[in-house]
């Protein structure tokens, strides 16, 4: 089904189904420990052994040798996998370092050795026998320190830098101006589930259970890797225990797993000890990042500038934290820049909201330092540089098309924004009208008490995404595709969609998903997945709605289907129905299709929009933070299930709150790693630090974006919650950090005098 022109009334608008707050079919699973994780899976095939990664001990230089005279030695080990025996390997597209290193190394903990044995504890055991000599070579570990190296990259899905009018003009003749940096800092994806995989051969013909987010992707990666035929191979991953983009690609459990299953010829099951998550997988990159804005004296921003800097290896892309002042705000003249800086730090890649998440910390601390300046309400100021069209549109994102994003018009409409509502709406539920304006003046007990907000802003991306429905003649309809979930709902909001399309009870649709023997899917990533993936559901829907109709005509010659409407589980037609179970018959009827998107997304700018309110408390002899109160008001288009959105929402604005006030990955800028490489020294958010937590979704339905009229909204919800933090913080104590996390030894010696 090609989408290419926006959509009229259909049958999800019936919102039978759709719309409704079922609660998530896995759910009896995950809470009963029943949902077959990858590394969990001990029934999917017999006689699997225990591999265990060795990571290298430095993060540039060579291996000089290696002896694995001991830990082949030892009780129980089956076989080591190293550079040196691991057979001729391809490189993949999304990976920037090789995910077996040797005898060059890239970064520390990339994996050189994988350990088979019978039991986890020998592989472990064994692994630490193996005596490796390395040559170290000078390595650039301190982004402060190579900034000043820093290029523009382009790359798919951006332009790295980009200027409309005359900024450096504007900007020196503003009345008012604003000129601040910003850090933000490394972080690391700290899902529940480590990244997991067991791998089988059957002869020529590989199978990996794993935990991964784009399964098509994944065999693609796998195929080039191990240059065998996409067709060898197949992938299974019905239930992730959290991703968050890191398992957007295929990493190091992956490749070492059906490495080692190949050489010890016997299945192999690898999981990633947590030490190796975040030096071993992706990470966010730290940024640095440079605001200036100028206004006239009644607020109107005349000229913005956002410069970005982030590092990553050589061929890695960076965290592009200009690319949402692009849109954000009106101004006639602008300039963004997006520079990157080699260090020889782990990988850099994709993490929830890559870009708006670090971009949205910084922009959002600025435009309240404007408005300060300026002697304007946050909120109102905002709202004055509201835009119904994108001011410096270079680029369109997820498009890898050149020369149509060069003809594209560089002021296109957005499809829908509706950010002044979210803005006036968050005002009036979280009572922005009793903000004392002047910082430092509000007091409870021992804790100052501060508000703040900021704008949320994060693309609409869609992709093609296929599904294959079957109905049988119970009426039961079983929906396949290889779309994924991460924890995010998509088995509940894809059985949806189906129960809409064929008037059919949530209780008559099964789900399957995560094998790559169903259809290609949009698969869970960039908030793409839940539009794109049920519109995939909805175009194969269609299909045997159409299938139907026929053979309802075929049994009825007086059936007239063009008034057919599916409920109940039946097709009706004024006094007319059959059952669908009767005409699936005993053979049942299939239909597969793919959603397919045209250039609505070229003609029209398509975006999501939130506003975030936050209070909190800072204690005003330790400096200690606490959120007191959280408020996130989105515009994403139809919400689908409010129950499993606002799961996501605050899910995502509890890992803002990590970014703000307590994640940073520590870099030994001697040697080149993380040294918090664990959840003893990397700390999250846990239930005590969360406050209560609002999420409201504004009523809009946004037909230029899919059949579905819906768009992303699981990483709507972290961008710009830094900042509203930030700006609360400042607003209780005078203080204005800038460089997150706003841990209490920022704040201590700044803090107001106690009286």
């Amino acid at each position: 089904m090609k989408f290419d022109t926006p959509a009229s009334s259909n049958p999800i608008d019936q919102l039978k189904v759709i719309g409704k707050p079922a609660s998530r079919i896995d759910g009896p699973l995950k809470t009963t420990g029943t949902a077959p994780y990858a590394y969990d899976r001990y029934n999917v095939v017999s006689n699997q052994a225990y591999g265990y990664v060795l990571g290298s001990a430095i993060a540039k230089g060579r291996i000089a040798s290696m002896n694995l005279a001991a830990a082949k030695a030892y009780p129980g080990v089956i076989a080591i996998v190293t550079a040196e025996n691991a057979g001729k390997l391809g490189k993949g597209d999304f990976n920037t370092a090789l995910l077996l290193g040797g005898p060059e190394i890239q970064h520390y903990h990339q994996a050189v050795a994988v350990v088979v044995a019978e039991t986890f504890e020998q592989a472990r055991a064994a692994a630490y026998l193996i005596q490796v000599e390395y040559v170290r070579t000078k390595g650039y570990f301190d982004l402060a320190d190579e900034k000043s190296k820093g290029v523009a990259k382009d790359d798919p899905y951006t332009i790295a830098e980009s200027a409309v009018g005359n900024f450096s003009q504007a900007f020196s003749s503003a009345p008012v101006q604003l000129d601040a940096s910003y850090s933000t800092s490394h972080e690391s994806h700290s899902m529940l589930e480590p990244h997991a995989t067991i791998a089988a051969w059957d002869g020529d013909q590989l199978t990996l259970w794993t935990s991964n987010q784009m399964i098509a992707w994944s065999v693609g990666e796998i195929s080039k890797t191990l240059r065998i035929a996409k067709e060898k191979i197949r992938v299974i991953s019905p239930y992730i225990g959290g991703g968050f983009g890191s398992k957007l690609f295929v990493r190091t459990d992956a490749l070492m797993a059906a490495l080692a299953a190949r050489a010890a010829m016997r299945p192999v099951k690898v999981s990633l000890q947590r030490a190796l998550i975040p030096n071993n997988t992706t990470h966010r990159s730290a940024t640095i990042q440079r605001l200036r804005i100028g206004a006239t004296k009644d607020g109107q921003i005349t000229a913005i500038g956002h410069e970005s800097w982030s590092g990553n290896l050589p061929g890695g892309s960076p965290e592009a934290g200009a690319v949402q002042t692009r849109a954000l705000y009106a101004g006639a003249n602008r300039m963004t820049s997006n520079r990157i800086s080699q260090l020889d730090l782990p990988e850099a890649n994709a993490m929830r909201a890559p870009n708006e998440a670090s971009g949205l910390a910084a922009l959002e601390q600025a435009m309240d330092e404007m408005a300060e300046k300026l002697g304007m309400d946050p909120v109102v100021f905002r709202i004055k540089n509201d835009t119904q069209v994108v001011p410096d549109s270079p680029l369109k994102a997820g498009s890898t098309d050149s020369q149509a994003n060069k003809n594209r018009n560089p002021n296109p409409p957005f499809s829908l924004r509706q950010l002044v509502k979210c803005f006036e709406t968050g005002a009036e539920r979280f009572g922005w009208h009793k903000r004392n304006a002047k910082p430092g003046q509000v007091r409870d007990g021992r804790w100052l008490v501060g508000m703040g907000t900021a704008s949320a802003y994060r693309d609409n991306v869609v992709m093609k995404s296929a599904a294959r429905v079957k109905l049988d003649n119970r009426g039961h309809l079983t929906v396949e595709t290889d779309m994924t979930d991460i924890g995010t709902g998509s088995y509940t909001i894809i059985a949806q969609t189906a129960a809409e399309m064929m008037g059919l009870p949530l209780e008559k649709v099964t789900v399957r998903l995560g094998d790559s023997s169903f259809p290609a899917s949009a698969g869970s990533g960039g908030q793409w997945g839940g539009n794109s993936s049920t519109s995939g559901v909805y175009a194969a829907c269609m299909k045997l709605r159409e299938a139907i109709t026929v053979k309802a005509k075929a049994q009825d010659p007086k059936f007239d289907i063009t008034n057919a409407v599916f409920a109940d589980g039946k097709i009706q037609s004024k006094s007319q129905s059959i059952l669908l179970a009767d005409l699936a018959g005993s053979r049942g009827l299939v239909a597969e299709d793919a959603i397919e998107f045209g250039d609505l997304d070229k003609r029209y700018q398509q975006s999501t929009f939130g506003a975030h309110f936050v209070e909190v408390g800072v204690d005003a002899a330790t400096g200690e933070i606490r959120m007191r109160r959280m408020l996130a008001v989105c515009a994403a288009g139809r919400i689908l299930n409010p129950k499993t959105a606002r799961s996501q929402v605050i899910g995502a604005m509890t890992m803002g709150v990590g970014a703000a006030l307590m994640e940073g990955l520590e870099v030994d800028k001697r040697y080149g790693f993380f040294v918090n490489h664990d959840l003893a020294g990397y700390e999250v958010p846990v239930h005590a630090d969360i406050p209560h937590q609002e999420v409201i979704f504004l009523d809009e339905t946004d037909p230029i974006s899919s059949p579905m009229k819906a768009k992303g909204v699981g990483e709507l919800g972290i961008c710009g919650v830094a900042a509203a933090i930030a700006n609360a913080v400042y607003n209780a104590t005078g203080v204005r950090v800038r460089d997150y996390p706003i841990t209490l030894d920022k704040l201590i010696e700044k803090m107001p005098t106690m009286v």
